[in-house]
């Protein structure tokens, strides 16, 4: 064969031949970047609760709500500031995380389905599922 022959066959397979597909992140980058942003969320949040607890009122959080010192209208107030302010900057911090991953690769993150609104309803399905005949042997007599 002569090398015009070859370099031919050779242009010919590569115009032939499907696109290279370029895979993307998978879940394995979306797992390590969703445990990642829990974890930091956690870390943050307990110092942001106690922040949020000076500034509604003016002292320092109760270090134990069990203890007899702390009365319980404090103890309940602590924990319900501080379980809503942890609630909201693990929100905050996981839902910035998935709008970076939409940002980045252009769709959801994987296991993440898109919500349906008002003006895309789910398919109904159009018959009943078919019901199971239950058999009942001569020996049980369905009992």
């Amino acid at each position: 064969m002569s090398k015009k022959t070859k370099k031919a066959d050779q242009q010919r397979l590569l115009e032939e031949a499907p696109p290279a597909k370029t895979k993307g992140p998978g879940k394995g980058a979306w797992r390590l970047m969703d445990r990642g942003s829990s974890m930091a969320a956690g870390a943050l949040a307990g110092r942001i609760s106690a922040l949020t607890w000076k500034a509604a009122t003016g002292k320092k959080p109760p270090v134990n709500g069990r203890h007899p010192d702390v009365s319980t209208k404090d103890a309940v107030a602590w924990a319900i500031i501080g379980g809503a302010t942890i609630e909201l900057v693990k929100v905050a911090v996981r839902r910035g995380t998935a709008t970076y991953w939409v940002r980045s690769t252009g769709h959801l993150p994987p296991g993440m389905k898109p919500i349906a609104t008002d003006n895309q309803k789910e398919p109904v399905p159009t018959e009943p599922a078919p019901q199971k005949v239950r058999k009942f042997s001569l020996r049980n007599r369905g009992r």
